[in-house]
């Protein structure tokens, strides 16, 4: 118990017969329940926990006879701890990336009813740069930025951390047979909850990097495959909480915007085109492209200023106290 909150920690594991063992021992004695999913591992994962299980009560294992991806592992998990009244559900990894010191400070704002769900933030303690490699570093940002407009919350950042507490409210209400079920469930997560109306909050935590682990995330193919998710859960969330659940007129922003845009492109190739058959730019083919991509643009920004103003009841402010705790090491919990 966490000041009189149940916790149940959900760890997706998947191939971590060498490191699944030091989650387990290092898990602090404030976490209630250890629900360990094996995706179906092809190594002795299974074997490792079901050890651990037989001595260590808090230890429950839970087995899929198909992989499903982390994202449905984590879906496992969540439902386990659903139907078993947790009051919170943190997720960590089985590779031991995740340190157990910063669970208290992700478990505050659940507690404190500061917020819904929190989620650990690598990129604001100033080690960031220096202990996650430069391409995953950059390729974090860039998901990090798209997140942002896809999901509505527009103060979270480093959306690819699964290092996350959320409460029984969110729980209950995410259906959990519909996320996401590859890596991009963290992005899939934040969308739906800001449809739902769900409190977000960052947290600094420590990145930790060459502890024995082994990323199975082929960086390139990932940005693209999360980046064209983002687009769709983007236009998902304006339809369904801009107009099926309520109506806001930057729909109309973003819609006047896009196409406007897309005009903007056709006479920027037809500049372009008539640029090399002519060896000179037509005046009014410049004017059209110059006229509809500012209007494109500053469509689009009074779009994402009406969603950032909508939503900034749900992206409460991160804390002094969880920076300060995160920068000196200091450690709290019951």
């Amino acid at each position: 118990m966490y000041r009189d909150h149940s916790v149940a920690v959900v760890v997706p594991a998947y191939n971590e017969e060498h490191q699944i063992g030091k989650v387990i021992d290092t898990m602090p004695d404030l976490v209630d329940w250890i629900v360990i999913v094996d995706d179906r591992s092809r190594d002795r994962t299974a074997a490792v926990v079901g050890e651990y299980a037989q001595k260590e009560s808090r230890v429950v294992l839970l087995r899929h006879e198909v992989n499903q991806g982390v994202g449905g592992a984590i879906a496992t998990g969540y439902m386990w701890a659903r139907d078993h009244d947790c009051a919170i559900a943190v997720v960590m990894a089985g590779d031991a990336q995740m340190d157990p010191a910063d669970l208290p400070a992700l478990l505050d704002p659940i507690v404190d009813d500061v917020a819904d769900y929190s989620k650990g933030n690598r990129l604001v303690t100033g080690e960031a740069f220096k202990k996650i490699p430069r391409i995953r570093f950059f390729g974090n940002s860039a998901l990090s930025l798209l997140t942002k407009i896809a999901s509505g919350y527009w103060h979270v950042a480093d959306s690819q951390t699964g290092y996350t507490a959320i409460n029984s409210a969110a729980l209950k209400a995410i259906d959990w047979t519909r996320m996401y079920k590859r890596y991009g469930q963290p992005n899939d997560l934040l969308v739906k909850l800001n449809v739902y109306g769900f409190r977000v909050i960052d947290v600094p935590i420590r990145p930790v990097y060459d502890v024995g682990e082994k990323s199975g995330i082929n960086i390139k193919k990932a940005i693209f495959t999360i980046g064209s998710l983002l687009v769709r859960l983007f236009f998902w969330r304006l339809k369904e909480k801009y107009i099926i659940r309520s109506f806001h007129p930057l729909v109309f922003f973003y819609a006047f915007g896009m196409f406007m845009f897309a005009i903007s492109i056709v006479f920027f190739f037809r500049t372009l085109v008539l640029w090399v058959a002519q060896g000179s730019i037509p005046e009014i083919s410049f004017l059209v492209w110059l006229f509809s991509f500012a209007i494109s643009f500053n469509a689009i920004s009074f779009a994402m200023w009406f969603d950032y103003d909508e939503n900034k009841h749900l992206n409460p402010p991160m804390r002094h106290r969880d920076v300060q705790r995160s920068l000196t090491g200091r450690q709290g919990g019951d």
